[in-house]
Parts: C-alpha cells; sequence; structure tokens
C-alpha cells in the first residue's frame, strides 16, 4: 500500500462524522426501510389475498417466502457485480428494481403474476444489502463505523412498525379487502423511488477507488468535494487491481468469513423472518377469536415497543460494546426466549406472558444480530471483494429467511406452536456457537486491518490481519 493511500485511509478513519455521513445513511437506509416493509408486509397482505383467492397452503407459503429467494440471487449477483465494475455503477440499479416490483405486485391479476412481481421486488431487495452495507462502511470513520452502518439497518426498525399502521388505517377504513392488499403492497415503492436520485448522485467509495482502481487522487478529490473539506489528504494513482472470484475462495481467511457472516446471518434469518412474517398467524394461534384489527394492532406494538426500541440500543451502543459481543448477546437472549415460550407451560395460551416473551426475543434480535449479522460481513473482507463476501453473507442469510418462512407454517402445523418455537431456540444457540468460535471483533479498527489485500501491509500491526478470529 502506498503512503497516500495511506494517508486517504487514515483521514477517513479519522473524520468525524458530518452531514455527509448523515446524508449517505439516510439515503441508504431507506432501501432498508422498503425491505422491512415489502418483506413483512405481504404477512398481513395474505390475510385478505388468502380467501379472495382461494390460495392453498402451498401457494401461501410460496408468496411469503418466494421474494426472499430472490433477495439470495440479487445479493449474489449484485455483490459480485459491484466489486467488478464499481459501487456507483450500481447504486439505485436496485432500488429501481424495487420500485418496479412494488408498484406492479399492486396490479397483480392474479397468483402467478404476484409470484413474479415479488421476485422482481426481491432481486432488488437482496442487491441493496451488499451495496448499501458496504458503501456506508467504506464511507465511515473505524470509531463510529458500527452506528454508522446500523443506522443504515435501522431504518428497517421503522418500515417493521410502518407496516403494521398502514394495515390499521386500511382496515379501518372500510374499503374492500381486494383494494386494501394491493394499496399495502403499492406503498412499498414510495421510499426507493423518493431517494433515486440522491443515491445516483453519492461519490464511488474512496476505498474502493483508492485500493482497487488505483485512483487515489480522484478518491481524494470526492471526498473533500462531498464531505465539505471536512476529509482531506493528498493522493497519488497507483496500479489498479482486482481479485478473482476464484482467488477469493481460495483464501482460508476469506472461506472462514463466509462460515461465519453467511452461517450465522442464515441461522439468524431463519429464526427471525419465520417469526416475523408469520407473526399474523402466530397470533391467531394465540388468540383465534381476536379478529384482524386486534391482531394487528397486537403486531404493532410488537414492533413499536421491542423491535424499534432495539434498533436504536443497536446503533447507540454498538461500538461501545463490540460488534461481535453484541451479537454474541443477541443470540444467547433469543435462544432462551423462544425456549422459554416453548417449554413454560401456559405461555402459548395466554396473550400477556407470550406477548412479553416475544417482545423480548423481538427487542435482542433487532439490538443483537439483526443489525450486527449486516455490519460485520461490511468490515471484514478485502476491498477489492468486499460486495462479493457481504453479497454471499446476505444472500445465504436470505436463504435461512426463505427456509424459515416457508418451514414455520409446516413446522407448526406438525409440531405446534411449541415445536415451532423450540427449534427457533435451537437455531439461535447454534448461531450463539458458530459467531463465538468464526468472527473477530471488528469495533474500533480500520478496515484495512481486519482485512488486507493481498500483499498489503495493515495501518496499524500486521499481526491482526487475515489471520482468523481476534478476540
Amino acid at each position: 500500500m502506498t503512503q497516500d493511500n495511506r494517508s486517504l485511509l487514515q483521514a477517513l478513519d479519522e473524520a468525524p462524522v458530518s452531514f455527509f455521513h448523515m446524508r449517505a445513511a439516510i439515503t441508504a437506509g431507506m432501501g432498508f426501510f422498503t425491505d422491512a416493509y415489502d418483506l413483512f408486509i405481504i404477512g398481513m397482505a395474505l390475510v385478505y389475498l388468502t380467501p379472495e383467492w382461494h390460495l392453498s397452503a402451498a401457494q401461501i407459503a410460496i408468496l411469503g417466502s418466494g421474494s426472499l429467494l430472490a433477495a439470495f440471487l440479487g445479493a449474489l449477483v449484485f455483490g459480485r457485480l459491484a466489486d467488478l465494475i464499481g459501487r456507483k455503477t450500481i447504486y439505485g440499479l436496485e432500488a429501481a428494481l424495487m420500485v418496479v416490483g412494488a408498484l406492479a405486485s399492486a396490479f397483480a391479476p392474479d397468483f402467478a403474476w404476484l409470484l413474479v412481481f415479488r421476485f422482481i421486488l426481491g432481486f432488488g431487495i437482496g442487491g441493496d444489502y451488499p451495496m448499501s452495507a458496504v458503501l456506508m462502511s467504506e464511507y465511515s470513520n473505524a470509531k463510529k463505523r458500527g452506528s454508522l452502518v446500523s443506522l443504515v439497518f435501522g431504518m428497517q426498525g421503522l418500515g417493521l412498525a410502518f407496516g403494521p399502521i398502514v394495515a390499521l388505517t386500511l382496515e379501518a377504513s372500510g374499503l374492500s379487502h381486494d383494494i386494501i392488499w394491493r394499496i399495502m403492497l403499492g406503498i412499498g415503492a414510495l421510499p426507493p423511488l423518493a431517494v433515486l436520485y440522491l443515491r445516483r448522485t453519492m461519490p464511488e467509495s474512496p476505498r474502493y477507488k483508492a485500493l482497487v482502481r488505483g485512483q487515489s487522487e480522484a478518491a481524494a478529490q470526492d471526498m473533500a468535494r462531498y464531505s465539505e473539506g471536512q476529509i482531506q489528504a493528498a493522493g497519488r494513482n497507483s496500479q489498479p487491481r482486482k481479485t478473482t472470484l476464484r482467488a477469493f475462495l481460495s483464501d482460508r481467511h476469506n472461506l472462514l468469513m463466509i462460515l461465519g457472516t453467511a452461517g450465522s446471518w442464515f441461522l439468524l434469518d431463519y429464526a427471525f423472518y419465520g417469526n416475523a412474517i408469520s407473526t399474523p398467524q402466530i397470533l391467531a394461534l394465540i388468540a383465534p377469536h381476536a379478529g384482524h384489527l386486534r391482531g394487528t394492532a397486537w403486531a404493532l406494538i410488537i414492533f413499536a415497543v421491542a423491535a424499534v426500541p432495539g434498533y436504536l440500543a443497536s446503533i447507540l451502543l454498538m461500538d461501545r460494546i463490540g460488534h461481535r459481543r453484541l451479537q454474541l448477546i443477541g443470540f444467547a437472549v433469543m435462544a432462551v426466549s423462544f425456549a422459554c415460550i416453548a417449554l413454560v407451560p401456559g405461555v402459548t395460551h395466554d396473550v400477556v406472558p407470550f406477548l412479553l416473551l416475544y417482545g423480548v426475543s423481538f427487542f435482542f434480535i433487532e439490538f443483537g444480530p439483526n443489525c450486527t449479522t449486516f455490519v460485520i460481513p461490511a468490515e471484514v473482507f478485502p476491498t477489492s471483494s468486499r460486495t462479493t463476501g457481504h453479497g454471499i453473507a446476505a444472500g445465504i442469510g436470505k436463504l435461512g429467511a426463505f427456509f424459515g418462512t416457508f418451514l414455520f407454517p409446516y413446522i407448526s402445523q406438525v409440531g405446534g406452536l411449541k415445536g415451532a418455537m423450540m427449534f427457533a431456540a435451537g437455531v439461535s444457540a447454534l448461531g450463539l456457537v458458530l459467531t463465538y468460535l468464526t468472527l473477530p471483533e471488528a469495533s474500533g479498527r480500520a478496515l484495512e486491518d481486519l482485512s488486507a489485500e493481498p500483499g498489503d501491509e495493515a495501518l496499524d500491526d500486521p499481526r491482526l490481519v487475515r489471520t482468523g478470529v481476534s478476540r
């Protein structure tokens, strides 16, 4: 690594949080507002769609999980493309797909077309994961990187709460059920549509531009301009370099990080999406005579009282507690909460204790691994393959979400709600073990110290680079 590149990277790592960082976080975060709203609103829309279209159990499962399978593919494709042709080049393309997919879903004439449009939506959502996470991570300073990337992902919490608000409003409006579900799905096009222009005007990642393209001088000029002079460094161009997919997957450090990030994300998303998207169905099992309106209100209470504060706590405390440590805490509390729901007598038949334990699990999902599994993959891979690594992790995570959403109705039919929750407890415990064995603590450390490019030395201690787990 040249001295000029060191100067630029240190300037980025030491820069104070500025308006530029906040603008970047909000611009990226609107994608995750859409992610939460569009992926979770389908559970509420299915309440109206099922009797109208006479959907079978298999069709319900496919509609609830199909966009997640598409997100798996979108994360892989866009993640790799962003490393090959640049972050900025495709930033916004995935947002455009979300707009098209959401709007088209609102006008779907039948089950088959809705499935196609939800697939388009999911493909865009999947692509947004590596793009937004890595860009925010590469813009950020070392001290507040976790909080800034969590702020992007924390917009998912607002999307979680917004879904039940929309559902309650439409339910109380007296509109026909056919209009209600169409409005529900169509509203998901508004957030990405609002930020398309901003996404296209954001600068290319300075780390990618300097380390991969060799355009250090242009990277320094970009950051000085977009940060209004708060981030300044000299830079001279160097030789561009890229890592082939084969070389990336042949590296032991990268394989260990893929195992840790993708595996823990898969396990988290199985438990999270399986429960969250199925929340209306879960509440119907607890209180079968509550009705649509009351069940939606309870879902809103869970999201507003438990999930949103969990996101806020993660944003405020992640860098203080530690990214890896927070993931361990979250998985541990998830396992205990789900096990208590399954094992404590009467919990699955009484609304109040169920909502209490379910709310605790939601708080620690958001406070812990739901944010950290998004943050850590944006830190532990080299710059030349960072979106590739994050895309693999996010894609595998969405496979977990797909299996959770698809299998939850069947597991709950065979083993009841207790069986489904006990299985989720086991999945959470496995996530705890995998995190402990594979992942390093990234909090407060420069990205280049966590995983330098092959042949480069770290900015601080070379012994910390490419050695696997640092506890």
